[in-house]
């Protein structure tokens, strides 16, 4: 018995469509999985980041001022380093405010600065600390006197080892003290310091004359992988209901 003319031209089109969908499932399903792997990876740098924020705070090594870094901007002792990244920290000195350094950044939508000043401990080590943000205006010096202070200071916060650079961020403008992202080689060249490639982010306690702004420490990284992975599940889902109702014969027309 052979097909009816009408019958025919079904096969064809059946085979392309399953051709195409068969892979594209895969993929989609494949995609899926791989953001529910990279959700538990997140998750774990998550939960890691929090028990170091929740840990003591320690006092800053004094021999890491010892650290060389080489040209790619990396430091030989990178286990010492890393131990100490997104720990909470103590250290003490005096602050070279004539060497600070202006890192652009938000908060709560107003534009301004992050002011990064090297820090002289008695042992006469360097360090950078992130004193915290001021508004554009207060860029400069002279608009927050109270603020510079003089003499021994002690400083708590976190230590962060890289910032990062986005996709679209501003190359940084050393000739003006203009930086868009921490690259801290290059700031610690600028300052014309010897200090390790770390800054101590300073804590929310009040400087004098409110200015700068400290931060409160907590984790900044986003998890949206779950979201993702629903995401691909349920065009998956689409894709196979569009399948399934493309290949269901139309029911033979009467008489």
């Amino acid at each position: 018995m052979t097909a009816t003319r009408a019958e025919r031209p079904r096969f064809l089109p059946a085979l392309r469509a399953t051709v195409i969908a068969l892979p594209a499932f895969a993929v989609l399903i494949g995609l899926g999985t791989w953001q529910l792997e990279r959700l538990a990876w997140k998750a774990e740098i998550i939960a890691f980041r929090e028990a170091r924020l929740a840990a003591p705070a320690i006092p800053l090594p004094a021999d890491l001022a010892d650290a060389d870094v080489a040209e790619d901007g990396l430091a030989e002792n990178r286990e010492a380093l890393a131990a100490l990244e997104n720990r909470r920290v103590r250290v003490a000195g005096v602050l070279l405010h004539e060497r600070e350094i202006y890192l652009a950044a938000s908060r709560r939508g107003s534009v301004g600065f992050d002011v990064i000043t090297p820090l002289r401990r008695a042992d006469g080590t360097v360090v950078l600390v992130d004193r915290g943000w001021t508004p554009a205006a207060g860029r400069d010096p002279a608009r927050r006197p109270q603020g510079q202070v003089e003499g021994q200071v002690a400083v708590a916060g976190v230590v962060r080892l890289t910032g990062g650079r986005g996709w679209f961020t501003p190359d940084n403008d050393p000739a003006r003290n203009y930086w868009f992202w921490l690259d801290l080689p290059a700031m610690t060249r600028f300052a014309g310091v010897d200090a390790p490639p770390l800054v101590v982010v300073a804590g929310p306690a009040p400087n004098p004359g409110g200015l700068p702004i400290g931060k409160e420490a907590r984790v900044e990284l986003r998890n949206d992988h779950l979201q993702y992975a629903i995401t691909w599940y349920a065009l998956a889902l689409a894709l196979a209901v569009i399948y399934f109702l493309s290949q269901r014969r139309p029911p033979p027309a009467a008489g």
